[in-house]
């Protein structure tokens, strides 16, 4: 029976070879989505690494004008002190700008030996950790001390550790943000953080403390609050702050309303694609279908006489749709090779188990496709009288 179906394929290999040739290009767009579908799967699946609930970000302009370090110091101390007094308030904590879920990023490479990784850069102070509940994983957090050590110590991610030191010990070794010049020394260890949203992932950073000049350009703070945190007590923070800090813009942002922009504007690449998929996979149905269709009418003699000489309606049917499955199956063998390039390259830097993953989606999808799509005219075939086709003939 499949040899006999291999010789029907064969002898309309011309117009088997367009359909194929469909197939192929479906299989190829399908990969493509499950791929992204996949990917983001993944990312979403992973914690966050750290508490967006109940966090706000202030933004401000660094108004206090001092040639004196210790005074630019008490200034902000004691404006951490007086909104740390509020009993909604938790914790604050005076950062960079690079924030979590906002657009502005501060790269550089991390060094160790003859590796070097492209990593975002952080400044904090010894408060970061309490406002944005940090998973600690080795080592410790920065304190007071590390304001007179000699050697400059420095947190990394997780993802960072294993870029840099596979499985190896971080704690102790000594990197550099330039090369041949490893002077920063790694006292702790961090769960990466997604800060670029619930679809991508932990990115490799190295956070860095804050120096006694670090509040001239500073312009962020986190402030961590109490789950009964209103409007209310917003508006009474914003003007605390703005009596404290006179003349500066002052702005008020949600962290849980950044992470709805942030993921609503990754998904953005993955609805496109979705709808240019959606387009193909119709235009290919109703090609697949409208072939299917036309073959039929094209074989009413050979199917009459199947019929005439004892084939029975659900054979004919089987025929029809087996065919369609063999094109789909050589159509898939060719694709599946250029797939399968994806893993072996390590295109897009993606781990292979996410190709492999939408890969095996990607060939479940394209079968159910043609075997949706060749049922209907399979069972209209069944249906096809002896006599009249042969009549027709």
């Amino acid at each position: 029976m499949i040899k006999h179906l291999f010789k029907l394929i064969w002898n309309k290999k011309k117009q088997n070879f367009l359909l194929m040739s469909e197939m192929l290009v479906s299989f190829l767009v399908i990969f493509a989505v499950f791929t992204l579908m996949v990917y983001y799967y993944n990312n979403y699946k992973k914690t966050m690494g750290f508490d967006y609930e109940n966090l706000w970000v202030v933004n401000y302009n660094n108004t206090y004008q001092t040639k004196s370090t210790d005074s630019l110091n008490t200034f902000y101390e004691n404006l951490r002190q007086t909104i740390k007094s509020m009993p909604q308030v938790k914790e604050v904590s005076f950062c960079s700008d690079n924030v979590p879920l906002s657009q502005n990023q501060n790269q550089g490479n991390a060094n160790y030996k003859n590796i070097a990784v492209s990593s975002d850069h952080y400044t904090v102070d010894d408060n970061y950790r309490n406002a944005m509940n940090l998973q600690l994983l080795e080592g410790r957090w920065f304190n007071k001390a590390d304001a007179n050590a000699k050697i400059k110590p420095v947190i990394i991610s997780d993802e960072l550790r294993d870029r840099l030191f596979g499985n190896g010990v971080a704690l102790g070794k000594m990197i550099g943000i330039e090369d041949k010049k490893f002077d920063l020394r790694v006292v702790g260890v961090i769960q990466g953080v997604k800060a670029r949203g619930d679809y991508s992932p932990a990115k490799t950073a190295i956070y860095w403390r804050i120096d006694t000049g670090s509040y001239r350009w500073l312009g962020k703070m986190m402030v961590k609050v109490t789950p009964d945190a209103d409007a209310a007590f917003e508006g009474k923070l914003y003007k605390t702050l703005a009596n404290y800090m006179k003349d500066s813009n002052i702005e008020i942002e949600h962290m849980v309303n950044k992470r709805k922009s942030t993921n609503l504007f990754n998904l953005v690449p993955m609805i496109v694609t979705l709808i240019v998929a959606f387009f193909l996979v119709i235009n290919v149905a109703l090609g697949l279908f409208g072939v299917l269709w036309y073959n039929i009418n094209k074989r009413k003699g050979e199917i009459g006489l199947r019929r005439a000489i004892g084939a029975s309606g659900q054979s004919v049917s089987s025929q029809l749709v087996s065919e369609s499955m063999i094109l789909a199956t050589l159509s898939l063998i060719v694709g599946t090779f250029f797939a399968i390039q994806f893993p072996l390259l390590n295109v897009f830097d993606l781990k292979a188990g996410i190709y492999i993953v939408a890969m095996i989606l990607s060939i479940i999808f394209i079968y159910l496709l043609v075997l949706v799509c060749s049922l209907y005219p399979g069972k209209q075939a069944a249906a096809i009288y002896p006599a009249v086709a042969l009549h027709e003939e």
